[in-house]
This record gives structure tokens, sequence and C-alpha cells, in this order.
């Protein structure tokens, strides 16, 4: 699987360690820095893994900050990127099967490389159920498209 991986300053150690598990497991990994611990913007990375999953290039995307949160929020404003941030393999595989999520969230400030590692193993083996997940989603799309102060159709 081709995954696209970047983080902010605070997620850069954790994004370090993760991106040469997902290499040395198969995965073709492209990094999108940052490459030092050096203080920097998270949207900068964010859209980056972001444009790269919504264009196709990449088949997943993994984003790393101190809470998840703002990468999720950043990689969020791309059309076509369902990013989410996760703690628990519930979580985790629930926004695979319900939400199709195409980028991982991940908060450094609270999950270590072992954990981290354990839920992107969730993120890339788990498949989208499809059914009434996919109407949800098509829905999700028509949002994306709406204009400002539009209401789509339910």
């Amino acid at each position: 699987m081709k995954i696209a991986i970047a983080a902010d300053h605070a997620g850069f150690a954790l994004k370090e360690q993760l991106g040469r598990r997902l290499a040395a497991e198969g995965h073709e990994v492209l990094d999108f820095g940052t490459d030092s611990a050096d203080s920097c913007d998270y949207p900068d990375f964010a859209q980056h893994v972001a444009r790269d999953v919504a264009q196709g290039r990449s088949d997943r995307g993994i984003l790393i900050c101190s809470t998840g949160i703002g990468m999720a929020i950043a990689a969020n404003k791309i059309a076509g990127v369902r990013a989410a941030p996760a703690e628990s393999a519930d979580e985790v595989r629930l926004t695979r099967e319900h939400n199709d999520a195409n980028i991982l969230t991940i908060g450094a400030k609270y999950l270590d490389e072992p954990q981290a590692a354990a839920l992107i193993s969730i993120f890339l083996s788990t498949e989208f159920a499809g059914g009434r997940h996919a109407r949800r989603i098509a829905k999700i799309a028509q949002l994306e498209t709406a204009q400002p102060g539009q209401v789509t159709q339910a």
C-alpha cells in the first residue's frame, strides 16, 4: 500500500519511527515532512498529505501532531478527505468501516510508537463496510461542493 505521512514538530519523532516501521512492512511511504523537531505549522504538512490522498496518488494518509486534532481539522478542508483522529482500536475500526476515513491522525502526546503502530495496522487492514454507510459518505461529498449558506438535500 502507498502511504503518505507527515507531522509537525510535536509528531516528528513518532513519524520517523512509524515511517521506518511501515517501510519495513513493505509499504511504500511518501514522507511529506517535517524534517526536524523545530517548531513549524501543522497545516503546511497536513495539506500535502491530504492533497496526495484526495488525488489518489496515495492509498491512505497518516498525520501526526501533538493531539491529532489540528491535523484532522486542516486535512478535512481538502475535498475528498475524510481524516479522523483516533486513540483506540475501536475508533479506528469504526472510522474505516463506517466513515471510509482515508487519513488517520495521531496525537503523539497520547500514543507511543507501539500503540500508534497497532492503530495504523487496523487502519490499513480494515475495509469500508459500504451499504448504508456509502449513502452517508455521498452526503458528505455533497457538503464539499455546497455553496456557503446552501443546505443540501437529505
